[in-house]
């Protein structure tokens, strides 16, 4: 595939997945870093997102545990907690995987990506959740 052809590709992938939220994320960068949002586009989501070996909501179960143990994510969270709603995982399934991140990743950052969730969740009338064991 040419760069093109990967772009379109990896479009078609980014709106499955992120719908208008990943829109959002490479046009901000449109006027600061256009090839950054070319590569987000073509290459994560072209090339690694559209891999056979995991499902997209595999996949975004791996994308929340890795950008709540980094921190300091919050943007990308609040995109890939959508993201995982679009892709069938429902807010409990990600409120636990939220809170098994503060067994590896500590709690502060399990906390911060929780409160992202918190307000994704009631921007989309899905609160209460609840994972009491």
């Amino acid at each position: 595939m040419n760069r093109e052809d990967r772009y379109k590709h990896g479009m078609q992938v980014l709106e499955k997945v992120d719908g208008e939220a990943g829109q959002r994320i490479v046009d901000s960068l449109s006027d600061v870093s256009p090839e950054l949002g070319h590569q987000v586009v073509a290459w994560a989501f072209g090339d690694m997102y559209a891999r056979p070996e995991l499902t997209p909501r595999d996949r975004q179960l791996v994308t929340l545990g890795v950008l709540a143990a980094l921190g300091g994510c919050e943007i990308e969270l609040d995109v890939h907690i959508n993201a995982a709603l679009n892709v069938g995982l429902v807010p409990s399934e990600i409120a636990e995987a939220l809170l098994h991140t503060a067994v590896y990743a500590g709690m502060p950052r399990s906390i911060n990506a929780t409160l992202v969730a918190k307000k994704v969740f009631g921007e989309r009338g899905l609160l209460p959740v609840s994972n009491l064991g």
